[in-house]
């Protein structure tokens, strides 16, 4: 029914396309199932019921790059700055390594850490591969390795000398912490 990706649920029921950037979330919500014969009613609570895991092609690129395939469609709506980035991010170095010919299992395993540190439900590769049961989440929330803290704002930049001034608000921060800083003019960043 749901399927990261591929999804006609929306499309289905309130005639938006998720596919077309107007999901309306069909897969996160609560529904009653009716027995047409008896009339009994069971209410489904279970969050993730029809919530798919995230599609990921990373560990088979190769295979979808010698398909032909010359253009990908990264999800990337109503996901957080660092989501994006940091998958546009793996994506662009897998494909730089399909074509420089160094792509490889440890570089794969690589790229799949740095995936799962930011919000996910898991990962599948859909039916590219073939034909098969499709996976899902085995709860609700992100399954994330890495999670974020807040830890203050920028409060001023100074573009002539590239120095960024912070107010720290909670937490205390190392020499070796890695900070993310996110808005609506850089993005998000990743520093240490």
């Amino acid at each position: 029914m749901a399927v990261s990706g591929k999804c006609y649920l929306s499309l289905h029921s309130h005639n938006s396309s998720a596919n077309r950037g107007a999901c309306k979330q069909n897969c996160r919500k609560k529904y009653t199932v009716i027995d047409q014969e008896s009339g009994f009613e069971m209410e489904i609570d279970n969050e993730y019921i029809m919530s798919p895991k995230d599609l990921c092609t990373i560990d088979i690129l190769d295979q979808v790059s010698d398909a032909g395939i010359k253009v990908l469609k990264i999800e990337g709506r109503g996901r957080a700055p660092e989501y994006v980035a940091k998958v546009i991010r793996c994506y662009r170095d897998a494909i730089d390594s399909i074509t420089a010919g160094t792509y490889d299992k440890d570089k794969v395993i690589e790229w799949m850490k740095d995936l799962e540190k930011v919000y996910n439900r898991g990962f599948w590769n859909g039916y590219y591969l073939g034909q098969k049961l499709g996976e899902w989440s085995k709860g609700s929330g992100s399954h994330a390795t890495q999670k974020k803290v807040y830890i203050g704002k920028g409060v001023h930049y100074f573009p002539k000398a590239s120095i960024g001034e912070f107010k720290l608000e909670a937490f205390d921060l190392k020499v070796g912490d890695t900070i993310l800083i996110t808005g609506p003019t850089t993005g998000a960043q990743e520093l240490q």
